[in-house]
């Protein structure tokens, strides 16, 4: 029997799509949060409930597997709570990560690793150029600050301890299952609830000028599977679409695939203390190196999130 793939945070946005994507083609063990309901049995896919944060539970969780390669997509993701509390995201995102590594270096496996970062590792300002993989590393928030500090243990992992690490930046990413707290997802389920006649008409938004780099969550989980199987060790690359929506568009989109009449309104609430203007990736060097390329239209990317609230409402 093959070695298996492990997961991590594979009932996550990201991590469920991934986990779809590998489910039947090799043996796969799967993390979930302790605490939470067991995930569903699927055939192929040993569920274990591993906290991150817990060194000695990892340890023995990456000893016992002994997997050959290792999705890291567990993780705390909300740049907005990362203002009021980035303790969860360093515990998580830093901690964790080096729970993990020091997990495979006592192991003693070869596993390849792919860590995924993020774009907001990256200096951003006003202007209209496409962030590349070589530009300034100087995050403008805390959950920014979290990643950086995560691609250092993963590079130091991969130049003083031998790990082949596999480094992916993400831009942002919409679809079915994402947590309506992230902007698309948010205004998919007030169309849903609208349409069910569960609430008012109206729809409560934040920043509605900010341009966003929106790439299909599959298209992504398609990008992690070939940058393990190609990219070279310690090498990041960016995963985006290379164009820029702004969020105001997205919704107008959203609102004219709603069967209902909406109309909009802004809440202080949802307006973050520092909101970047424009966040726009460079996928090059992916596209150039691996071949990669977004397969999905927004307007799909939309309408499939749409439907995903739809079906829970």
């Amino acid at each position: 029997m093959s070695s298996p793939i492990l997961i991590t945070g594979a009932t996550g946005f990201a991590g469920s799509h991934l986990l779809d994507r590998l489910a039947g083609r090799a043996p796969l063990v799967a993390w979930y949060r302790p605490g939470r309901p067991a995930p569903a049995a699927r055939s192929g896919i040993v569920w274990e409930p591993v906290d991150l944060r817990d060194r000695s539970g990892v340890a023995g969780a990456v000893a016992r597997s002994r997997p050959s390669r290792i999705y890291h997509i567990a993780g705390a993701p909300r740049v907005d709570t990362a203002w009021s509390n980035i303790l969860p995201h360093l515990e998580t995102n830093v901690l964790g990560t080096h729970h993990l590594l020091e997990a495979v270096r006592e192991a003693g496996e070869p596993s390849r690793v792919l860590v995924v970062s993020s774009g907001m590792v990256y200096r951003v300002n006003d202007e209209p150029v496409a962030l590349d993989e070589d530009a300034p590393l100087v995050p403008a928030s805390p959950y920014g600050l979290s990643k950086l500090a995560q691609e250092q243990l993963a590079l130091r992992a991969a130049t003083e301890d031998g790990v082949e690490i596999v480094l992916a930046r993400p831009f942002n990413h919409a679809g079915p299952r994402q947590d309506s707290a992230f902007a698309v997802a948010g205004f998919a389920r007030q169309i849903a609830l609208i349409e069910a006649g569960r609430g008012e008409a109206v729809i409560h938004v934040g920043n509605l000028d900010a341009v966003r780099d929106l790439t299909d969550v599959r298209d992504v989980a398609d990008a992690y599977e070939r940058l393990m199987q190609a990219a070279p060790s310690g090498r990041p690359y960016n995963v985006c679409s290379g164009r820029g929506v702004r969020i105001g568009d997205v919704l107008d989109e959203l609102i004219r695939q709603s069967r209902v009449p909406v109309r909009v309104a802004v809440d202080p609430d949802r307006l973050r203390p520092s909101d970047t203007p424009r966040f726009v990736g460079n996928p090059n060097r992916i596209r150039q190196e691996l071949g990669w390329m977004p397969r999905h239209a927004l307007v799909d990317t939309l309408r499939d999130t749409l439907e995903w609230w739809r079906e829970r409402t």
